[in-house]
């Protein structure tokens, strides 16, 4: 292992509509293959379509639905004396929310329906609404961590 000094975070630049980091973070994570003209595309269609649909901001729809996803704990596989425990640990914001996006996406990608924007439309509103995929994700990862509880000491 490297004994020099971490790299910098870099900081992905905010998207150009909205004017924010965490989208732009989202988009990059729906991109496949390098097409990020396809993934904003698909992003920007989801956002007017949750407007129509509830005809509340967007953004804090979005917002909502990825503060509803993001886990707080987690477990971690700590091998101790010849046996793996799983060891609950708390997550930090970065990624918390790398998990809850990517969660989101996953969950969107598992719906049913035709289009990518629709299941993603859908899935950001059941979202932010506490109920959907990502956020049972989320709960299943809580009730593995709280299972988990005795095992808190052998935190690293």
């Amino acid at each position: 292992m490297s004994r020099r000094s971490k790299p910098e975070r870099r900081v992905p630049a905010p998207d150009p509509i909205y004017n924010n980091v965490d989208i732009s973070k989202f988009i990059n994570r729906i991109m496949r293959r390098g097409k990020k003209s396809l993934a904003e595309k698909i992003f920007y269609a989801t956002m007017k379509r949750i407007e129509e649909r509830v005809n509340e901001n967007p953004i804090e729809v979005f917002q909502k639905a990825l503060t509803n996803a993001t886990p707080l704990l987690e477990v971690k596989a700590r091998r101790i004396g010849g046996s793996t425990y799983q060891v609950p640990i708390e997550v930090k914001a970065d990624r918390g929310f790398a998990l809850a996006s990517s969660w989101l996406i996953a969950a969107a990608k598992n719906r049913g329906g035709k289009s990518f924007i629709d299941k993603l439309t859908n899935e950001l509103l059941d979202a932010s609404n506490g109920s959907g995929a990502a956020c049972k994700k989320r709960e299943d990862t809580h009730k593995m961590a709280e299972a988990n509880k005795a095992f808190a000491h052998y935190r690293y």
